[in-house]
């Protein structure tokens, strides 16, 4: 584990949950800076961080600032990290030692968050959903690194399955291939973020959390290299909304196809094309599943930290 200093500051919130064995929960910081305009990215992150204290464990929401990594971030923090936006570095496991160099402001991705998690000896994190592989993914080669980081990183992310402007069979197949273990829970059918069901069976399914839970400390207790990946249905499952979402989805990809978008703007640029086209529906749909999704981590993890037969 890091020690503060440096490298790394700590929250007081994380310090005494640290020296006290608290369950903590480690909150990526993208969502923030990229995923949102202010204030709603500023209220969010404090929501998703009351969620998770109401559930039983310590949030710690991890970001670079300065070149230093923190982990739990204090409300001027926040503050400071929405009020800059996008003008802030992000920052996936490739920008990390860039960032950290150039003494850079920096929001971690779900791989960088997945990465300072580890190091730092927190083994859940809850995000709003993961990266994977594009549509075309098979002419473009264009992968998250978020696939590669759950193949090398075992730590349980708790997620509302793949953003559905991925090809959600195609990242199932990486996820395969990474050896990760992929469970859904309370349903039959993997999720596909902004809707309950993608159509697609999961390979694994489950409807209580200490079947997660034990699952998890099975992976510690192999010392496997892989992470586990939670994926939790959105509560809400309304056909009206789904329909229109579906619907501006496909609109956005034909404008990504018209303007030949690549890389890292493809993602941001089809989000926040949906969220125009739905009047704004998709981001509070958005919210309403990260918060529940904080719910269903802190929960896993308070459950995790009871347990005798862990190897963490």
């Amino acid at each position: 584990m890091w020690t503060s200093g440096e490298d790394c500051v700590y929250s007081n919130e994380v310090i005494t949950a640290l020296s006290q064995s608290k369950p903590l929960v480690a909150l990526e910081s993208t969502i923030i800076s990229h995923g949102m305009p202010y204030p709603e990215n500023l209220q969010t992150a404090l929501q998703v961080e009351s969620v998770v204290r109401e559930n039983g464990a310590v949030p710690a929401t991890i970001a670079i600032l300065q070149g230093k990594v923190h982990v739990g971030l204090e409300r001027e923090e926040l503050e400071h990290l929405s009020k800059k936006g996008k003008s802030v570095w992000k920052c996936s496991t490739r920008d990390l030692v860039y960032v950290l160099a150039q003494r850079l402001d920096g929001a971690t991705t779900v791989s960088a968050t997945m990465v300072i998690a580890h190091r730092v000896g927190i083994p859940f994190f809850v995000t709003g959903g993961i990266g994977g592989a594009h549509r075309g993914s098979e002419r473009t080669f264009d992968i998250s690194t978020d696939l590669i980081e759950l193949g090398r990183t075992p730590v349980c992310v708790i997620c509302a399955g793949v953003k559905a402007i991925l090809d959600i069979p195609k990242t199932l197949e990486v996820l395969e291939t990474q050896g990760v273990t992929v469970v859904t829970y309370g349903q039959e059918e993997f999720p596909a973020f902004y809707f309950a069901s993608s159509g697609i069976p999961s390979h694994i399914h489950v409807d209580k959390l200490e079947d997660i839970s034990r699952m998890f400390a099975v992976n510690r207790r192999w010392n496997l290299s892989s992470g586990l990946l939670v994926a939790v249905p959105v509560p809400r499952k309304d056909k009206d909304i789904s329909d229109r979402i579906q619907n501006a989805i496909q609109e956005a990809l034909e404008e990504l196809q018209r303007k030949q978008l690549t890389g890292e703007q493809v993602t941001p640029f089809l989000l926040q094309r949906i969220a125009d086209l739905t009047g704004g529906d998709s981001l509070k749909l958005n919210i309403e599943l990260i918060l529940n999704n904080a719910a269903v981590g802190a929960q896993l993890a308070k459950l995790y930290a009871s347990r005798s037969d862990t190897s963490s």
